[in-house]
């Protein structure tokens, strides 16, 4: 899947099963782009991950998956790198505001729709592609708002309102938002998960969530979550070694 088409895919409420990529490996991301994901989550913000990483990846994982950068911060020095490296999308985390939803936006999009600064870097084919870039980097690049905050859940609908292309659950934060750390199925947090969810299609877009494995995730996306981030790329090989170490040990 192209990255052109992702944005278009997500907005018309696919399904889309992704998982994150938090090591500094290109191999691991291409060897993850090969197994029929529809996108790669790839987390600047709880990873060793720096600039030049974050492009590896990109690279590597090229055309066969599209990528979605979670930027470790809402600074725009990391917002206009990581949009010239040329991913599908961006996602921010720790959104609890309108306002600040609409600053963000602003930083992704290009004038007269937004104040993006204007470079020329991989996005732009090296120079190669910079007049298709600019005429299409808007509609091809999906913006994404983690709400996994009480403030941010308040807000939700200021947030979905400012213009995103979907808001994004981290169950993990909004549960130690709420005096509940990790306690991702208690009442009060999916109460607070399922009201994202509530206002994601009032205002006419998708909601994703964060789901550890296969089974946390399948209650909330048969609830109507569609953009769906299953496990990491460090749970997935630890339970296979656990898995075939126990397996081996076993009399």
């Amino acid at each position: 899947m192209e990255k052109e088409t992702f944005r278009k895919r997500l907005l018309a409420g696919e399904t889309l099963v992704g998982t994150l990529i938090t090591l500094p490996s290109p191999e691991m991301a291409e060897m993850f782009s090969r197994l029929g994901f529809d996108w790669l989550f790839v987390d600047a913000e709880h990873s060793a991950m720096g600039p030049g990483h974050i492009q590896a990846i990109l690279q590597a994982a090229d055309s066969r998956c599209p990528c979605l950068v979670r930027v470790p911060s809402h600074e725009d020095a990391w917002i206009k790198k990581v949009l010239d490296m040329g991913p599908a999308g961006i996602i921010f985390p720790l959104v609890s505001s309108g306002a600040e939803a609409k600053r963000l936006l602003s930083l992704c999009r290009y004038p007269p729709r937004g104040r993006r600064s204007v470079g020329m870097a991989r996005a732009h084919g090296f120079g190669t592609t910079f007049v298709d870039t600019m005429a299409h980097a808007d509609a091809r690049t999906a913006v994404v708002f983690q709400v996994e905050t009480q403030e941010g859940v308040e807000n939700a609908g200021d947030i979905a309102a400012a213009g995103a292309d979907a808001l994004f659950v981290g169950p993990y934060d909004l549960s130690a938002s709420l005096n509940k750390t990790g306690q991702v199925e208690d009442p009060e947090v999916l109460a607070s998960i399922n009201a994202v969810l509530a206002t994601a299609r009032k205002h006419g877009i998708p909601a994703g969530i964060f789901g550890a494995d296969a089974h946390a995730l399948k209650a909330h996306r048969d609830h109507g979550f569609t953009l769906l981030a299953m496990g990491t790329d460090c749970l997935f090989a630890s339970a296979s070694a656990l898995h075939n170490l126990s397996v081996l040990r076993t009399p």
